[in-house]
């Protein structure tokens, strides 16, 4: 992508009335577009780096044996009602002109459940496991954390259905797996924990992913030794001696939680309806869990965690574009010739190049790039013209390394 042509520029400034770091920096570079508050527009830019995410998800969900499909965002009020979760504040609801209600959908329990009613009916249907990737709505009074706490979002929540707890627990237990390597990938894998919280009416604990940064909402408290963290919610002596850690060696700490686990066991299933029958006959309701992972937050959170002074600094798995060639020349000289050239290989080689072939001055783009936060800058300017040899810049660390043109083309150059 040549830059002269890229839809979106970078801003000197974010808007006045945003204090998340995040946002002031993903709408300076021009990744995010803010619609009203708590409401983003991902750009060209963000949307490459969004997708990247979800192919990290859908990818780690598809292993887990996870089947995708894509349910309605407007809800059916009565389905709701029977679980008595019609009337939480969370919906933006409307009244229909054929009348009755509907509202946007904050999480699907309920529909997924319904659902499934039509396809289980023997211990033969079970267990599978079904995720989304889908738009999700609510009305949240406080909106000013950017893309880590929207009214309007992307969420991953998958759903998983099985005879008993017995088999809930085996898969629960490769979904905490699933988890961590998504993390992982995403950059996030040293700064991520996962976090023992309270398990409401469905089971003793919850697990939720927390990701440490000081922009985080929530408070944990860390044992590094054990790779766990707890909520200060839950944090009571009976769940340190659960854990078998003592209070003394935890770290207090800020996070911002970027996905949550649950056991659900029957709390939808009974009264949805739905249930199974075993072998000899009899009739059981369906143990199920939910897994949820917010894409759009997760972005978020990577730019709070990683971001430096200078501007955004993504992981080469997320990143927009591998590379950010920068031009140090003017149209039709010996240097613009050669970064034309330089780009035409590397795009044939597959690497994914963001291309600054404007008109402006270097101290500008090498600024701009920053901002940018590509993993790797490749400079040409006269010294790459003369000796053959180009100058690569680490955006992470800053390093600088002097690499030949026939080593850049090569296949696999960007990293990923």
């Amino acid at each position: 992508m040549r830059q002269s042509q890229l839809f979106t520029k970078a801003r000197r400034e974010a808007p006045a009335d945003e204090v998340s770091k995040n946002a002031q920096l993903l709408i300076r570079a021009g990744f995010v577009h803010k619609e009203a508050a708590g409401i983003y527009s991902f750009l060209p830019l963000g949307l490459r780096v969004l997708n990247n995410v979800i192919r990290i998800i859908r990818e780690e969900m598809d292993a887990l044996g996870g089947q995708e499909l894509c349910m309605s965002a407007l809800q059916n009020a009565e389905l709701w009602k029977k679980t008595d979760r019609w009337k939480q504040d969370v919906w933006f609801k409307t009244e229909l002109k054929a009348a009755g209600e509907t509202g946007l959908g904050w999480t699907h329990e309920e529909p997924i459940t319904n659902l499934a009613t039509q396809f289980v009916s023997s211990y033969r249907d079970l267990p599978f496991s079904a995720y989304q990737i889908q738009t999700k709505f609510r009305n949240e009074e406080r909106a000013k954390s950017g893309v880590m706490r929207g009214r309007e979002f992307l969420m991953k929540d998958m759903y998983s259905f099985h005879a008993d707890h017995a088999d809930l627990d085996a898969f629960y237990e490769r979904a905490i797996e699933a988890y961590r390597r998504v993390f992982r990938r995403a950059g996030l894998g040293d700064r991520t924990f996962m976090t023992f919280a309270s398990g409401g009416a469905f089971s003793k604990y919850s697990h939720e992913f927390q990701t440490l940064t000081d922009a985080g909402e929530d408070v944990i408290y860390l044992s590094r030794e054990k790779g766990i963290a707890i909520n200060k919610e839950v944090l009571t002596d009976e769940v340190l001696a659960d854990l078998g850690v003592a209070r003394e060696s935890l770290e207090e700490a800020k996070a911002v939680e970027v996905g949550n686990i649950f056991k659900l066991g029957t709390r939808f299933s009974e009264p949805l309806g739905l249930s199974y029958t075993d072998a000899e006959g009899k009739k059981h309701p369906v143990v199920m869990g939910c897994y949820g992972i917010g894409p759009s937050r997760l972005v978020g959170a990577v730019v709070e965690a990683l971001a430096d002074d200078k501007g955004l600094v993504w992981p080469a798995s997320v990143a927009p574009f591998a590379v950010h060639l920068v031009s140090l020349g003017k149209d039709g000289d010996e240097i613009c010739k050669t970064a034309d050239a330089l780009y035409d290989e590397l795009v044939k080689s597959g690497v994914e190049v963001l291309y600054d072939d404007r008109d402006l001055r270097a101290g500008e783009k090498f600024a701009e790039s920053d901002l940018l936060g590509m993993p790797k800058r490749i400079v040409v300017g006269k010294d790459a013209v003369a000796t053959g040899e180009f100058e690569v810049v680490d955006r992470a660390t800053g390093s600088v390394e002097k690499k030949s043109r026939e080593t850049l083309s090569k296949p696999g150059f960007n990293g990923k």
